[in-house]
């Protein structure tokens, strides 16, 4: 997948993210009720992007579009939104944001994206950009207790870290899901299983990835493990165990649902739906499964202990 790689920054042509310096890519500048964000409760991807908005305090200064948990071949939908149109964008489709930014736009149509009000254009839909720059780029608008998602302290291993993470486990689930092949499911599944692993122990004696606080890395690792019953165990085949059946994941992932910004972001039947309904290939029949039971999201985790 190729993405729109416009940033949103403070300074134009420049990252206040210390690690980076002058940047080669478009820029625009940072103006708060300039943008709204479109994202989806039902993408991983895009639920990162709510989560980080909201960690940072930022619901007033960029607005937010939410549409359907369901897309066809063209589009995401605003079937959420009284008479199926965003409010703000007059728009019925994801779709029609890309095309006022490009009206011959070959990619995908994907969230998260963010989109310029007034011209009612997609600026980008590079989801990690989006998340790193509402915090490097909108410091002046974050709440006064804000966390702090990007220590410089521990940047480098924080990084290591959710490279890891992305690799594989938020596209090895992926990986397993669409495998063509015995040999590639095969693969994918060790692959996927070993990070996982990686991950019980690494939590055993630290509350987050990177020590005593929240960071990105969680925000990134969360939403994986947040569908991984729901959708990853049974309709991608990631069926060793059920995150309900690793002590330590588990409870750390209850930790950071039942943290304000986290749990209220999660629309299960959503996530569901868009799952079984869009993934005909998978799941032809586009029956959508009334289990698990989800409730135990909200019982003791005990991590503060840790």
């Amino acid at each position: 997948m190729t993405y729109l790689p416009d940033r949103i920054t403070k300074v134009e042509g420049r990252s206040q993210d210390p690690h980076e310096g002058d940047l080669d890519v478009p820029t625009w500048p940072v103006e708060p009720g300039r943008y709204r964000l479109v994202a989806a409760r039902a993408c991983p991807w895009a639920n990162r992007s709510i989560i980080v908005r909201t960690l940072l305090g930022l619901e007033d200064v960029i607005s937010m579009g939410l549409t359907g948990p369901t897309h066809d071949e063209r589009s995401w939908t605003f079937d959420l939104d009284p008479g199926g149109v965003d409010p703000v964008l007059g728009y019925e489709r994801l779709q029609q944001a890309y095309f006022a930014r490009d009206p011959d736009y070959p990619r995908g149509i994907t969230v998260p994206a963010m989109v310029d009000v007034p011209t009612k254009a997609v600026v980008t839909n590079d989801f990690p950009w989006i998340t790193h720059d509402l915090f490097f780029e909108w410091r002046d608008h974050h709440r006064p207790d804000a966390p702090g998602l990007w220590p410089d302290a521990c940047r480098e291993e924080m990084e290591e870290v959710m490279q890891r993470i992305f690799t594989e486990v938020n596209n090895g689930v992926y990986r397993c899901g669409f495998a063509g092949s015995q040999e590639a499911y095969d693969a994918a599944y060790d692959r996927l299983w070993t990070a996982l692993d990686w991950l019980e122990e690494r939590l055993t004696d630290r509350r987050y990835l990177m020590g005593d606080a929240i960071t990105e890395a969680d925000v990134r690792l969360f939403t994986t493990l947040a569908r991984f019953d729901p959708v990853y165990h049974g309709h991608f085949k990631c069926n060793r165990n059920k995150l309900s059946e690793m002590p330590v994941l588990w409870a750390y992932a209850r930790d950071l649902f039942q943290t304000p910004g986290f749990g209220e972001t999660v629309d299960f039947e959503q996530i569901k739906r868009h799952y079984y309904v869009v993934h005909e290939d998978i799941n032809p029949s586009g029956i959508v499964p009334k289990g698990p039971d989800l409730a135990d999201w909200h019982t003791p985790h005990g991590r503060e202990r840790v």
